[in-house]
């Protein structure tokens, strides 16, 4: 029952400690005052200078807490996603348990799961963040350092991970700020410290310097132009046909091909979706180019990945495709059902 009368508490009293013992220090109010003021002033600087040191320390310690490497724990192929106790098991599977104990950190080494995994740590870092241990939100910071040494490293997929560093910063910054920092998990100073590793990583990448190679044998541009024409439709981003155009002025002629700006349009988008959004040139014809970037921006693109986690409906056990598990189905691999990086994480919505 709160207490709804006057307030009895007083905020006490003071006392300083001089050479003759403990005084007590009465305001100007109360008309009298200890004689060794300058003692007590100098015991308050000293306090405060005290508390600042403990405070810097403290910072330094939470630094190197979470300069500290978390081992990858389990990396096992594949794990048990069970959604409710039963007699033989308790408790139920999580996203950021699932995140631990699946191998990412081997995965993001993998060409064709690359893209699947960097997909995934966007999704996560853009809605479930704050869905993740402590421990998970540890190894969600290393395995993305993994993934940035490795594009410094390589110089490829440059433009894929200022994204994924871009939204994550953004998302930081609002749990941070706006909405307070008891959201994540961890001190203030460790968030604080992570997001100027973040800057720096992006500093990094921006100052990547792509060095043209020394090899002096057939290049892109000797290849005929059905053969290079035929190659820039296996790219499913209309900025890579961007980028690539600008790379020499022959490819720009070929980047700019109607025909290859409408099979993107149709790979990604549906009939229905294309009639929304019609737009024609100035000659009368339907200019592909730009309603493909504004389709992009009123519908989702359709995800390719040349490897994906797939979930078994037989036994509800999670791992990468190709993966053997356990199994007792007579035809395991027609149980399997692939997941994109949104159904991974809907599969722990409970």
């Amino acid at each position: 029952m709160p207490f709804l009368g006057q307030d009895w508490r007083s905020p006490g009293q003071s006392w300083v400690k001089t050479a003759d013992g403990w005084k007590r220090f009465l305001d100007e109010k109360s008309g009298s005052f200890v004689s060794d003021l300058s003692s007590y002033c100098n015991k308050e600087n000293l306090f405060n200078t005290l508390n600042y040191d403990v405070a810097a320390k403290k910072r330094k310690k939470d630094m190197l807490n979470s300069k500290t490497k978390t081992q990858y724990f389990h990396q096992e192929k594949w794990i048990y996603v069970h959604k409710g106790s039963t007699k033989e098991r308790h408790g139920y599977c999580t996203l950021g348990e699932a995140f631990n104990r699946l191998d990412f950190s081997t995965a993001i080494l993998d060409s064709r799961r690359f893209n699947y995994v960097v997909r995934l740590l966007e999704l996560i870092a853009k809605s479930q963040l704050t869905s993740l241990s402590g421990i998970a939100q540890k190894n969600f910071m290393n395995i993305l350092e993994k993934v940035v040494l490795k594009v410094l490293e390589d110089q490829q997929n440059i433009r894929l991970i200022r994204e994924l560093l871009q939204t994550l910063y953004t998302s930081l910054c609002t749990l941070v700020q706006r909405v307070g920092k008891s959201v994540l998990v961890g001190n203030i100073n460790m968030w604080v410290y992570r997001m100027e590793t973040i800057l720096h990583w992006q500093q990094q990448l921006n100052n990547i310097q792509i060095t043209r190679p020394a090899f002096k044998g057939l290049t892109f541009t000797d290849l005929p132009l059905c053969l290079q024409l035929n190659i820039m439709q296996r790219l499913s981003d209309g900025r890579d046909l961007v980028s690539l155009g600008q790379a020499a002025p022959d490819l720009h002629v070929l980047s700019e091909d109607r025909l290859l700006w409408k099979k993107l349009c149709q790979y990604h988008f549906s009939e229905r979706q294309i009639r929304k959004r019609l737009i024609l040139s100035d000659k009368g014809q339907l200019d592909w180019k730009k309603m493909y970037f504004k389709l992009v921006r009123c519908y989702p693109r359709k995800e390719q990945y040349g490897d994906t986690l797939q979930l078994c409906k037989h036994c509800h056990i999670l791992s990468w495709k190709g993966t053997d598990h356990p199994c007792t189905a007579n035809n395991p691999e027609s149980c399997s059902v692939s997941l994109s990086p949104q159904d991974f994480i809907n599969l722990f919505k409970f």
